[in-house]
């Protein structure tokens, strides 16, 4: 367009212009079944999207819960594990320390047998043993001394040794022990 052109000519120019994007507009809008189907399948797609967000947050909160029981589960397994470990070196610990400590009283019982128990030991050993000889001879005296006092007072000693008294015909009185009881004739 130049400067010396006519202004009808550009106004119909413009107006041609303007035709054809009126014409152009027309041909690429919708009418209005079309814009209902449109507006109906552009809804349809809003509710598919609504829908598909919710199963997808669905979705998504289930394998966040497993993702934590998982997380939990696997944190009580290296707890245990963690635990037992704790117990197994407490335990080889302690076994240690059991041992050195039975070694130290070893070493302190065979230090005090040296310096104060050998005597005591030796002192107590010769104690028993003249216990131990002075109830044998006891024992063996005793025997002597009860027969030699049963001789000297038998009316004193004959029942609690277990003998009975017996009379004979001049009126004295003796002890007498059964040795071996008197038979008794079959069907008596």
């Amino acid at each position: 367009m130049s400067v010396n052109t006519d202004p009808f000519l550009v106004l119909v120019d413009d107006i041609g212009a303007l035709r054809r994007q009126i014409e152009n507009l027309q041909r690429t809008s919708l009418d209005r079944d079309e814009a209902e189907h449109l507006n109906a399948t552009i809804a349809q797609s809003l509710d598919n999207m609504a829908q598909t967000g919710k199963r997808l947050e669905q979705r998504l909160e289930g394998q966040l819960q497993l993702a934590t029981a998982k997380t939990h589960r696997d944190a009580i397994e290296a707890a245990q594990g963690a635990a037992r470990a704790a117990i197994r070196e407490s335990h080889a610990e302690l076994l240690q320390t059991a041992k050195s400590l039975s070694q130290a009283a070893g070493e302190a019982r065979r230090e005090a047998w040296r310096w104060f128990g050998g005597f005591w030991v030796w002192l107590a050993s010769i104690g028993a043993a003249g216990a131990l000889i002075g109830a044998l001879a006891v024992f063996w005296l005793q025997g002597r001394a009860d027969a030699k006092a049963f001789g000297q007072h038998p009316r004193i000693y004959c029942l609690t040794a277990g003998g009975a008294f017996a009379d004979q015909r001049d009126g004295s009185r003796y002890c007498i022990f059964m040795v071996s009881p008197p038979t008794q004739p079959a069907g008596e």
